[in-house]
């Protein structure tokens, strides 16, 4: 009887292969990393590469602080109605009267303002209020007497702007007091030494690099506390190192011209709050949960009807804010102003990563949206591209957008 002996090659120990194969692992494991978090990180990556390349077609424009500067504030109304505007359809909803109620709002503010010399704080104030009500009003529909938000918003769409036309009496008005102008133009001050910066917007930076550097590690924590799935170390790191790099380009680029606009810290505070509610916060759970699985979200206890209610309500108060930082910085109000905002918007949250079915989406995805589009507009309009063929390009990338979401779901399911 003879006996078969294998021989067994014994598996390298840790460390001691090639360099090329330890480069080639790290390289497999972010292209798995990045696989199984395509829906999280592909916009993003997206991002990354439409202002690489307009930063090599526009010979380096694209990225001059001055630029970066006018970016954040040609596109802070849009990102602010993006965030709003991602929980209308995380909650399964839709509102295309946004960009008409902006439009009231500023002309509700330049009324209050320049006719009727009202204090500016005052003013800012009541148009928020007056925000909140139309939401209100609108969400009391959908939520409460069940007609579609489609048919709803529609409706609100032509109500606002007629009540722009009468308020405006189909003039522009203007100009605003100077304090409701830095709202949509203004920077913080100058503080410090002198330097060649400028000092607060870098303490800033550095305060924002500390800070989501702390909530990733936190994140990551809790996420292995309750035994959930976590991206792999490496990739976990080099995710930080990206997070702290992008943060630290912008600020330099910021700090180098005039500094940190004011609408900007405006949008942080939004972005830190509400990602903190819908990661968080009950109320963001429930948001989830109705657009995810209606049926299943009432069997559960929540009160489906008030959180749409509050969601439009809510809609309604940030296209206030967006109105109010539009028309302070074009510096008056205009009949025609929003036109297409909530177009904008509802773009900026599908390409951020919304799903048409609802219960899917994120904040930052909305933030992510609206860049691309920004960027799009103002590295088309730096090459000279026509405005025809501007509103083709953004077609086709919300309908890129779209279809991604539509593959990912179909490769997940099967």
């Amino acid at each position: 009887m003879s006996t078969d002996v294998t021989a067994k090659t014994p598996a390298p120990a840790p460390g001691k292969s090639g360099g090329g194969a330890a480069g080639g692992g790290l390289l497999q494991l972010v292209l798995n990393g990045l696989r199984s978090n395509m829906r999280q990180y592909g916009m993003l990556i997206a991002l990354g590469l439409i202002v690489a390349l307009f930063a090599v077609w526009t010979d380096g424009d694209l990225l001059l602080p001055r630029n970066v500067s006018n970016l954040v504030l040609q596109n802070s109304y849009v990102l602010i109605l993006a965030i709003g505007m991602m929980l209308v359809i995380i909650a399964g909803h839709i509102d295309l009267s946004v960009g008409s109620l902006t439009a009231f709002v500023g002309a509700f503010a330049a009324v209050l303002t320049v006719q009727h010399d009202v204090a500016w704080p005052v003013a800012v104030v009541l148009c928020l209020l007056v925000g909140a009500v139309a939401g209100s009003v609108q969400g009391f529909f959908i939520a409460y007497l069940g007609i579609p938000s489609f048919i709803v918003t529609l409706a609100g769409m032509l109500i606002f702007r007629g009540m722009t036309e009468i308020l405006l009496e189909g003039q522009t008005l203007g100009p605003f007091p100077d304090g409701l102008q830095k709202i949509g133009n203004g920077f913080l001050p100058e503080t410090g030494p002198e330097t060649n910066y400028h000092n607060l917007t870098l303490l800033l930076g550095l305060a924002l690099i500390v800070f989501a550097v702390f909530q990733e590690v936190r994140d990551r924590r809790r996420q292995k506390e309750f035994s959930l799935d976590v991206v792999p170390r490496n990739l976990f790191l080099l995710k930080l190192v990206l997070i702290v790099a992008a943060i630290l380009v912008v600020t330099m680029l910021l700090a180098s011209y005039k500094g940190a606009p004011i609408v900007l810290l405006i949008l942080g505070v939004l972005v830190v709050g509400y990602g903190y509610v819908m990661r968080n916060a009950v109320f963001g759970r429930h948001i989830y949960a109705i657009g995810g699985n209606l049926p299943a979200a009432k069997l559960s206890g929540v009160r489906d009807k008030r959180v749409t209610f509050l969601v439009f309500l809510n809609m309604g108060a940030l296209a206030a804010l967006a109105g109010l930082a539009i028309a302070a910085r074009l510096n008056a109000a205009s009949p025609k102003a929003g036109l297409n905002y909530e177009l904008e918007a509802i773009a900026s949250a599908f390409i951020g990563g919304a799903s048409m079915s609802g219960g899917v989406g994120t904040v930052l995805g909305a933030i992510i949206g609206g860049l691309v589009l920004g960027v799009l507009n103002n590295g088309m309009n730096l090459l000279s591209v026509g405005s025809d063929w501007q509103q083709v390009i953004k077609g086709l990338a919300l309908l890129a957008a779209v279809g991604f979401d539509v593959w990912n779901k179909r490769k997940v399911g099967s």
